[in-house]
């Protein structure tokens, strides 16, 4: 049985990118097969095979199996905007269908899923919908990513009531120190264990250059994301 999982953050620029790629990371290297997509992305560069989203290109390599593009990310915008701005500008409706079936093909081949979405939780996908709706749609639980900064308890209880307010599960979250002068980052994240029902999959320290394996190695927890049902196959 696939597990599927929808990434969000508590802001943009908190690193759910990176993140993402190193669950994927730990969970491959423990024998299981994923895979990590990008529904929607704004902010595009040349590619291997054309115009890409470089979120999407790191998570296409961090992935089991060398999926199409147009599956790991069904969706891409060229400016680096609100993604539903980039759509309305392009004249452009968000077809989710398109969404539900890269995912179902990711799911086929894959013991499980994960889904990164861009920026906040309740990002417009259009006047109607947001990426919070995604994770119903897909049938995915959902991780949170908090960025380690002041301002950070109030973001990431406003964004646990909205996850919590749609019935949606929190399988876990991360703790990402982006900013190396937060002031009590120790008593932050002492308050966010108590406050947050869901278990914590690590804490990322500052890392002055980023990486996917540094961040793997903060993420002690990772592995608690593989199906019960799954039997771990590696260290």
């Amino acid at each position: 049985m696939t597990r599927s999982f929808f990434v969000t953050g508590t802001d943009t620029g908190v690193g759910k990118t990176l993140v993402t790629a190193a669950l994927l990371r730990r969970l491959r290297e423990s024998g299981l097969a994923v895979a990590g997509m990008k529904p929607v992305a704004a902010g595009a560069i040349d590619g291997p095979a054309g115009r890409a989203n470089a979120d999407a290109l790191l998570l296409q390599a961090e992935s089991s199996l060398r999926h199409p593009y147009a599956i790991v990310n069904p969706w891409l915008f060229e400016p680096a905007i609100a993604p539903h701005i980039a759509a309305a500008e392009a004249g452009i409706t968000i077809d989710t269908d398109r969404i539900v079936a890269a995912h179902a093909t990711l799911a086929a081949s894959a013991d499980v899923v994960l889904a990164e979405g861009a920026g906040g939780f309740l990002v417009p996908l259009d006047a109607r919908r947001s990426f919070a709706d995604l994770p119903r749609l897909l049938g995915m639980e959902v991780l949170l990513v908090i960025g380690l900064r002041l301002g950070c308890l109030n973001h990431a209880l406003l964004t646990t009531a909205a996850i919590a307010a749609r019935g949606l599960p929190l399988a876990g979250w991360v703790g990402n120190s982006v900013d190396p002068g937060f002031a009590r980052r120790d008593e932050n994240i002492g308050t966010l264990m108590d406050a947050i029902d869901a278990p914590c999959l690590g804490i990322v320290p500052w890392l002055a250059a980023p990486a996917v394996s540094a961040v793997a190695a903060a993420l002690t927890g990772g592995l608690r994301l593989a199906a019960p049902s799954l039997t771990m196959r590696g260290p």
